[in-house]
């Protein structure tokens, strides 16, 4: 099924936007919102930092291992469909979380949640894509990076209020009102669009394997059991023979590969997320254990990237459609790297003004230069009618360099068992784990350089 192509500019074109942004916006909300709520249902639920570190992975797992099945349902059903029963699903999943008795339920939960995003992650993108005119994506594409990375950033801020005013629970029973809104925007603005060429059996096996893969991988990082980890990079290398032997008739097509750009922008996206999924999940912490941060006071350090974002991913956008892609984002990302070094700095008795706001100023800049540019090149290194799925291929790499270094960095810091209630402790391990998000930060520059040479 195909549309008529949908100016920005116009009152439709914003209409999808809306609906794009917010939807995606929830899903990466509940990325982040959750941090600054981590001691406080540590404590309610009696959780250990594995448990802690469950409460994010769990969701983070889910999301990552069934995000390309969720941009090839789109693909095939309709994206408009499949993103509102993804929007719904989040939302039922969310109720469960604000409900939990106990940590096995909100951790059961939280992986539920996961496959609700799955759902609707890649379909806002493949939206844009599929419905915007060519000369109006970069820069929709732009608005939407620049305000879905505002709804990650912002969620510190929005958690330490609830969690502050309210009680934890409701940094999930949040996203009930949120769908409800989304839901109505998308049922009388969005049109219906898909891949009329979809065919074939969907790759199960190739899901089955991929999600078992990263779960068992997960599993033996954070319990430090070495059975787990080998077991998980067995079965992920069978994802990936399985893959191969399916063709195009794959969950991931190896064909999208034979493009360099997308090889490398891929590549750069797994080594930045697991740096910023690291940082998302310590700053916060170091700042109400270590620091002596309000739960208020601690989103709120984040501000910055918020209003960063907003301002500058737009720009950068448009500066990637004029010079290519490949600058912007190298900058950007050294830019985060040399943050992430600053972050380590900050202590006992910080003071936000000198020492926190500097870092988090900086890091805002390097996000704000590099994620509309890695965005826009994924998408023009794929076809328009492999949209979701070039997407769900991006989004997964994203979340499982996430998951994977959330799940890696602490124990190898020595944060382990009760780790987040010493602040001696917790201290030493957020230093030395920022020293690794600013290595992997490097790492993503380098290849960033070396291998985004295409031009919108």
């Amino acid at each position: 099924m195909t549309t008529e192509a949908v100016q920005l500019s116009t009152a439709k074109g914003r209409w999808i936007l809306v609906t794009t942004v917010l939807g995606s916006g929830m899903a990466l909300l509940d990325g982040t919102v959750v941090n600054v709520a981590l001691p406080d249902l540590g404590r309610a639920l009696e959780a250990d930092i594995e448990g802690l570190q469950w409460t994010i992975n769990a969701y983070t797992l889910t999301l990552a291992g069934l995000i390309l099945l969720g941009g090839s349902l789109g693909d095939r059903y309709g994206r408009r469909k499949v993103f509102m029963i993804g929007v719904v699903w989040f939302a039922i999943a969310s109720a469960l979380c604000g409900l939990a008795p106990n940590m096995e339920a909100l951790i059961a939960a939280r992986a539920l949640q996961g496959v609700g995003g799955a759902l609707l992650t890649p379909g806002s993108l493949a939206i844009i894509q599929a419905t915007f005119a060519a000369d109006d994506r970069p820069k929709a594409i732009g608005a939407w990076s620049g305000l879905g990375g505002t709804a990650a950033a912002v969620g510190p801020l929005l958690g330490g209020w609830i969690v502050q005013t309210i009680g934890w629970r409701w940094v999930f029973l949040i996203n009930l009102p949120l769908a409800v809104v989304v839901l109505l925007i998308a049922m009388r603005h969005v049109p219906e669009t898909r891949d009329e060429e979809a065919a074939g059996r969907f790759d199960a096996l190739g899901a089955g394997l991929a999600a078992i893969g990263l779960a068992a991988l997960t599993f033996g990082l954070i319990e430090t059991e070495v059975v787990p980890m080998v077991l998980g990079v067995v079965i992920l290398a069978a994802f990936v023979l399985v893959e191969h032997h399916r063709g195009e008739q794959a969950l991931v097509p190896v064909g999208l590969f034979r493009n360099s750009a997308f090889s490398a922008v891929n590549a750069v996206t797994l080594f930045m997320y697991a740096a910023m999924g690291v940082v998302f999940f310590l700053l916060v912490l170091q700042l109400r254990t270590v620091s002596g941060f309000s739960a208020f006071a601690a989103g709120s350090a984040m501000v910055p990237v918020t209003l960063l974002m907003l301002v500058i991913s737009p720009y950068a956008g448009e500066l990637a459609r004029r010079i290519g892609p490949r600058w912007p984002m190298t900058v950007g990302i050294l830019l985060s790297g040399l943050a992430f070094m600053w972050m380590s700095r900050i202590g006992a008795g910080a003071h936000y003004l000198t020492e926190v706001l500097p870092p988090v100023t900086l890091f805002g800049l390097g996000l704000s230069l590099t994620v509309a540019p890695l965005t826009a090149t994924v998408l023009a290194a794929a076809s328009q009618r492999r949209a979701g799925i070039a997407s769900g291929v991006n989004n997964a790499l994203a979340r499982t360099g996430s998951l994977l270094a959330v799940a890696a960095v602490p124990p190898l810091v020595g944060l382990t068992g009760e780790a987040y209630l010493n602040p001696v402790l917790f201290d030493a391990g957020f230093r030395l784990s920022m020293y690794a998000c600013a290595g992997m930060m490097a790492i993503s520059a380098l290849i960033s350089v070396l291998g985004i040479r295409i031009r919108f």
